[in-house]
């Protein structure tokens, strides 16, 4: 398992786990449990970054570029045009060609507006991004973006910030069968436990940010969200025992002396 490399792209990661830097209530604690979470890559709305500021900290300031590459997301745009607008951006400020990429469709729920998002995944696609799309977990919209050229796919969980957890396991197993890319589960997950069964599905990896930044101890969380994919990444590839429906004993019965 000490090979078993997360690859994007031209991308290669020690770590199966992606987390944001939002929510923290103080700049150390993100620095603390990004520390903690063993990530080497962490995303940044980089559309709520005042990046044409030398005098004032940013977020990006806090971040050790040597130890985590970062990821940033277009978080905030409503259509592929912002979208588009925001990685151009990033990548004239030095952050680079990874984008995380976010349309988002509806406000209340933060779903993805998906047709936004495969226009602006050809477009960045053509001028030279390495393209993470945030979307639905429909298999149909994670060929087309595969086909557009997406570095992978990263279908939800449930929606943004919910804590809810993995809600339709069977969409993510199909989108991972019908996709070659890595499939990244995005959006939803509450727990290291959740993490873990996302892990035991066979996904390449897990991103999250709400799950630690708002837990009562993030850095303690952050600890944990690692261990859980690790563990559901170990769990997958030994193989889970089938489901039976009555009771298998776990000692044989052949040769009791007492029958």
């Amino acid at each position: 398992m000490k090979d078993d490399m997360l690859k994007i792209g031209e991308y290669t990661f020690k770590s199966r786990l992606i987390i944001g830097t939002g929510k923290y209530r103080t700049n150390e604690e993100m620095v603390s449990a990004l520390a903690a979470s063993g990530a080497d890559l962490v995303t940044v709305a980089i559309g709520r970054v005042n990046l044409e500021s030398k005098d004032e900290k940013t977020i990006l300031d806090f971040i050790d570029r040597d130890q985590f590459t970062l990821l940033p997301n277009t978080a905030g745009a409503y259509t592929a045009e912002d979208a588009i607008r925001i990685s151009r951006l990033a990548r004239a400020a030095g952050v680079g060609d990874l984008v995380k990429l976010e349309v988002i469709g509806d406000k209340k729920t933060l779903l993805p507006d998906t047709e936004g998002l495969l226009e602006a995944t050809k477009v960045l696609v053509k001028e030279g991004f390495t393209v993470m799309p945030y979307t639905n977990d429909d298999l149909i919209m994670a060929k087309k973006l595969e086909d557009a050229g997406a570095a992978c796919v990263m279908p939800l969980a449930a929606p943004i910030g919910s804590g809810r957890g993995i809600q339709n396991p069977l969409n993510i197993k199909f989108i991972k069968e019908a996709v070659s890319c890595p499939v990244i589960v995005d959006a939803g997950v509450g727990t290291a436990s959740d993490a873990a069964v996302c892990m035991e599905l066979g996904v390449d990896g897990v991103l999250m940010n709400t799950a630690i930044a708002l837990a009562d101890d993030a850095t303690l969380m952050a600890e944990a969200m690692k261990q859980g994919v690790l563990a559901g990444r170990n769990a997958f590839f030994a193989g889970r025992i089938p489901m039976k429906e009555y009771a298998s004993a776990s000692s044989p019965q052949e040769g009791l002396a007492i029958k």
